[in-house]
């Protein structure tokens, strides 16, 4: 009898503990979706912070992101590269965790070939940090489209409060990252809105 009351007392805590194991991934990525939430509406300029020579041109443009389009399931963050105001990032939940994907338009608006492609989170991430690895419908695009080298994509967000915001792309032999100084947000102005 004392052993059957050792072992359910010894399941039970073991459930407590796997429940609370279960919590901390939407934990971590409530808090992520909150930092975002807490910037929206706001505008920031950034620089790139890596050295690829592929990036020149983008290091030598005024880059602005714009956090608007807020709710706790989804952010959308237009991101303006000079005149460029063809991307905008898109942060959402899914039934799993976060998904990013690339909203990318012609000066038209019409969807360029590359458009919507991302990748899902695939662990809890940090409340700074989440990583999305390219997912699956993304790598059929690229294949698709000649661009097969991003078959291997992983992006990553940062939100540092009060502090920074990055912007990251990876994968073998390249390295690509925005950081954006939340200290000092612009003024809005008619063009953005």
């Amino acid at each position: 009898m004392k052993i059957a009351s050792l072992l359910t007392a010894a399941a039970l805590i073991s459930l407590s503990f796997a429940g609370q194991a279960a919590a901390s991934p939407a934990s971590a990525q409530d808090d992520f979706m909150a930092r975002l939430n807490a910037l929206c509406g706001q505008r920031f300029e950034g620089r790139v912070v890596t050295t690829d020579a592929a990036d020149a041109k983008f290091a030598s443009e005024r880059l602005i992101m714009h956090l608007r389009d807020c709710s706790a399931d989804e952010v959308r963050i237009p991101f303006a590269v000079g005149q460029d105001r063809s991307r905008t990032w898109v942060v959402a939940r899914t039934d799993t965790g976060l998904r990013l994907k690339h909203d990318h338009r012609q000066a038209d608006g019409t969807t360029d070939v590359l458009h919507w492609y991302g990748g899902d989170t695939v662990d809890a991430g940090a409340a700074e940090r989440q990583e999305f690895p390219v997912d699956a419908e993304s790598v059929a695009l690229f294949n698709a489209n000649g661009a097969a080298v991003s078959t291997t994509n992983v992006w990553a967000v940062e939100v540092h409060p009060d502090r920074m915001f990055a912007y990251e792309l990876r994968r073998p032999g390249r390295h690509f990252r925005v950081e954006f100084d939340l200290t000092r947000p612009l003024a809005q102005d008619a063009q953005s809105r």
